[in-house]
């Protein structure tokens, strides 16, 4: 169960890009926490210096201010690297339809130098995040890999476009590729704030302002909702897959399926406040349902996530207590 006691050789060094980043981040904890080194390469577009400051000090830990969109950047970000964790990318479904060069440039191309640069720097693993967008409007339930539909958003776009690249460079180049399908992950040092903001701190925030948060669409839509720690356990144990999980994608999820308005009650409940919610248009390009099956992830990552969806929220809303009032 879950990642502290795994093993890497002794000295294992790893780049973490989009390190300063909610995943990221906590990857960057996770693995210092292991002992091991590592490198956080950021350009400070979407993530946070505050973030890693917390690792300032630690002699394992090296920040890069770089652009995945730059290959002389990626090239030295992978120099003495024995594991890469890509996380650099733009998120959210609809401003990839207002962007959909930028996101073109950063989320497709960035993706492909680094693993062009991973190559090249002999790196042992190349572990990248993808996401549950990639299954479209294929309405099955639970998700299952191999089964995917018409991509509804240029950002489900590119993630599908770094999978098949990620199979490329594992078959052709000997670069060992997993990608990993996030299913919407929330925890600690996940951003409140913005017009593209995570639902659950949003909702968290917004609850202890006294706000009336507004739900998109009427509450029903349902989600694969699945806790950070989780997360980080998965590219951890990807790092140590066997040579057949190479050139494929996973789900990562606990597995679970919450619906958003069931949520937000649980959330008023144990924010002690009583505030009935505003509801507006559903967003272009989203899901209305979504569940992982895991079992894949399970058989060839050794993937056995420990939080299921009350575990985290109760973390999660710990955490932003104290995150958000001091």
């Amino acid at each position: 169960m879950g990642y502290t006691t795994l093993k890497f050789p002794e000295g294992s060094r790893f780049l973490v890009t989009g390190g300063a980043g909610f995943i990221g981040s906590n990857l960057c904890e996770a693995i210092l926490k292991l002992g091991y080194k590592v490198r956080c390469l950021d350009d400070l577009s979407t993530g946070f210096q505050k973030n890693v400051d917390l690792f300032i000090g630690n002699p394992n830990y090296e920040f890069m201010k770089g652009d995945i969109k730059d290959l002389d950047t990626c090239l030295a970000a992978c120099d003495g690297m024995d594991y890469v964790m890509n996380e650099a990318a733009w998120g959210s479904v609809p401003r990839s339809i207002e962007m959909p060069l930028f996101y073109c440039a950063n989320n497709i191309m960035g993706t492909l130098n680094m693993m062009e640069a991973a190559r090249r720097k002999g790196v042992k693993k190349f572990v990248y995040a993808s996401s549950s967008s990639v299954y479209g409007d294929e309405p099955n339930l639970p998700k299952t890999e191999g089964r995917e539909g018409n991509l509804l958003s240029p950002y489900a776009l590119t993630k599908r476009c770094d999978e098949e690249w990620g199979k490329q460079y594992s078959r052709h180049y000997g670069l060992p590729t997993i990608g990993l399908r996030y299913f919407n992950v929330f925890g600690r040092r996940q951003d409140p704030d913005g017009a593209y903001a995570a639902v659950i701190p949003k909702f968290i925030k917004q609850l202890l302002k006294g706000e009336r948060p507004t739900i998109n669409g009427d509450g029903r839509q349902s989600r694969d909702f699945t806790y950070v720690e989780n997360v980080v356990e998965a590219n951890l144990k990807a790092c140590l897959a066997p040579e057949e999980a190479s050139g494929e994608a996973f789900n990562v999820a606990y597995g679970g399926r919450e619906y958003l308005i069931d949520i937000y009650y649980t959330l008023t409940k144990a924010l002690g406040v009583d505030v009935e919610p505003n509801f507006g248009p559903d967003r272009k390009g989203d899901i209305k349902h979504s569940n992982a099956d895991i079992s894949k992830a399970k058989r060839l990552l050794g993937y056995d996530p420990d939080y299921d969806f009350a575990r985290g929220l109760n973390e999660a809303i710990e955490w932003y207590k104290v995150a958000l009032q001091s």
